[in-house]
């Protein structure tokens, strides 16, 4: 028995160090023959981005092939292959396979948002098929409403961070592997979830030698958009289901973990859709007043702010993995400490923001008198 399971975990570390090889040759090949591919014809994604030098936006293909193929070698793994024939797991590659589509299709032709919209409320509504839902009452309907609103959320919160080299891929590689820890935690390691997280991990992995800075190319769309349908649906099936049984109908401690884990784009989707509403500016319109621009703004240099987010995210969801360790003595007062904690953390990003924005306005203000004179 042991040694049939150490050759399979030779063959995950195997599978994860050739995604990354297969990645990097993806999006080398990518780089050097489609200089233009995924480069949109209007100036939208300069206006987004933190870089103004147009580059190909065809990072993203690296992850989906990654992703198909780690179904495939995962039938020449040695043990029980019925997870290939699991419904969540039909749903899941669906609903990624749309994402995928989605994004595709705005790289190409920078879709209508509505269409956009509707394409990720079908990669919603799949995956609530296929029984991929959160549970968080005892109503099905309410249960839906909000597995809708959190994969579309995801998907656009992960689409809006990707916004400054190297940002959105670290932050999702976290996710993943804290995931993968959780995945390990409650001895599912050998699952076919784990090997696709494996995969996907090691496809990041590979773009982030092409997209660190000053990077070469962007995941584009295609990327963020099938990032944020995986993320969201593996954090429903890893994150989502503590949910003590018999309990109150409500359970607070259920929305932590998820909470913590994805609190990086949580905090700026939240911060950048308050304030564009604020100033009566539409939400879905792009611009450089993310958290990521206001650090910058600050005086951070783009690999700081990496860091300091991904420092943020690494902390968050170490307590996340601790607290699922010994979830049998978890307390309500230890659940409340790290609610508080994400308060804390969401105010202080708040103060941070706040900072930058009053030395973006002394920038502007003292190029506008320097222009005058």
């Amino acid at each position: 028995m042991f040694n049939s399971e150490f050759k399979i975990y030779i063959s995950y570390f195997i599978f994860f160090m050739l995604s990354i090889v297969f990645s990097t040759l993806i999006n080398g090949l990518f780089l050097r023959f489609s200089k233009t591919l995924g480069v949109r014809q209007n100036q939208t994604q300069n206006i987004i981005r933190w870089a103004s030098t147009t580059k190909p936006s065809v990072g993203g293909f690296s992850f989906y092939i990654v992703f198909l193929f780690s179904f495939t070698a995962f039938t020449f793994i040695s043990f029980d292959k019925s997870d290939l024939f699991n419904k969540q797991l039909i749903g899941l590659l669906l609903a990624s396979s749309i994402g995928f589509l989605i994004g595709l299709a705005d790289d190409a032709y920078n879709t209508n948002p509505i269409l956009k919209f509707l394409g990720q409320l079908m990669c919603a509504v799949i995956l609530i098929i296929s029984g991929v839902i959160i549970n968080i009452t005892d109503y099905y309907a309410l249960n839906a409403l909000f597995t809708i609103f959190w994969v579309i959320g995801i998907m656009n919160s992960i689409n809006m961070l990707d916004n400054m080299d190297g940002i959105t891929a670290t932050i999702s590689g976290i996710i993943l592997l804290t995931c993968l820890v959780v995945q390990i935690i409650q001895g599912n390691f050998l699952s076919i979830y784990s090997f696709i997280i494996i995969g996907v991990l090691g496809s990041i992995g590979g773009f982030m030698i092409f997209n660190f800075h000053p990077s070469k190319l962007y995941m584009g769309d295609t990327g963020s958009q099938f990032l944020g349908v995986l993320l969201s649906g593996i954090g429903i099936l890893s994150l989502w289901n503590f949910r003590d049984v018999p309990g109150p109908v409500i359970q607070f401690k259920q929305f932590l973990f998820p909470i913590l884990v994805f609190s990086i784009p949580i905090i700026d989707t939240t911060t950048v859709f308050y304030r564009r509403l604020m100033r009566r500016q539409s939400p879905f319109v792009g611009g450089r007043d993310h958290t990521t621009h206001h650090l910058a703004y600050l005086g951070l240099s783009n690999r700081q702010v990496l860091l300091f987010l991904s420092a943020i995210a690494i902390v968050s969801s170490g307590f996340v993995c601790g607290m699922i360790y010994f979830y049998e003595l978890l307390e309500s007062a230890v659940t409340l400490v790290f609610f508080v904690y994400f308060i804390i953390l969401f105010s202080v990003m708040q103060y941070l923001y706040e900072l930058g924005n009053k030395q973006k306005i002394k920038v502007e203000a003292e190029e506008k008198n320097m222009k005058v004179a």
